[in-house]
């Protein structure tokens, strides 16, 4: 069945980020359709987009297949699963239930535990709601990626060997990477997450990380 893939994505969205890792992993080809976050009241809160996604969130894969309804896949972990079932080569996932189980915990503390916390719509509603100044917003950030980072140093420990776990990539490092990005965005002090940091540069030195990052993406600002 011929398929297309169009990514709906924001070249800073962290989540946008980890589809577009997993993308360039599998060798898909995809049209990259620009949604801004912060122009015009936010892109992603008009109806144009909202068709696609209700939860006016990043990304949103929309899925044509001829001979088949479209669909708009939601949620990045929802979209990495996705492609992992379609796209299995080369997989993101170890063989073993019990590892797989184990990469999923390991994308679920970023994903469910440090990410939501500190993200655009986060800093924003602190600051409408409660007047909250935009540095001190940053500084929140700044205090929950911290945070987070202790409990996964500790995990990545047991885990990692030239990857977030053992010697591949799997989705572990498709989403610690992108919270990476925003930790040296927000001024973590990445010296106290030895295991954190050499992971994740290992694997933005991989062509496919490279190809997924803010800097080189079609909607990056170009000043």
């Amino acid at each position: 069945m011929d398929t297309r893939l169009t990514l709906f994505s924001y070249f800073r969205s962290s989540a946008s980020y980890r589809v577009r890792i997993a993308l360039a992993w599998k060798g898909l080809d995809y049209t990259y359709h620009p949604v801004h976050l912060l122009e015009d009241g936010g892109q992603h809160r008009k109806e144009s987009y909202l068709r696609y996604n209700p939860m006016a969130e990043l990304p949103t894969l929309l899925v044509e297949r001829q001979g088949a309804p479209d669909i708009a896949i939601a949620q990045s972990v929802a979209i990495l699963e996705y492609l992992e079932e379609c796209y299995p080569n080369p997989t993101l996932l170890p063989q073993s239930p019990e590892e797989r189980a184990r990469v999923r915990q390991l994308v679920q503390i970023v994903n469910s535990s440090i990410q939501p916390i500190q993200n655009l719509k986060v800093m924003q509603q602190l600051q409408a709601q409660f007047g909250v100044q935009r540095e001190d917003t940053l500084a929140w950030s700044k205090y929950w990626i911290d945070r987070g980072f202790e409990g996964l140093e500790r995990l990545l420990s047991q885990t990692a060997g030239a990857f977030a776990f053992g010697e591949h990539v799997t989705l572990a490092d498709v989403v610690l990477v992108p919270q990476v990005y925003n930790a040296y965005r927000f001024g973590v002090e990445m010296s106290k997450f030895p295991t954190i940091a050499r992971v994740a540069e290992a694997a933005k030195a991989l062509e496919a990380f490279q190809a997924a990052a803010p800097e080189v993406q079609p909607d990056t600002p170009q000043s």
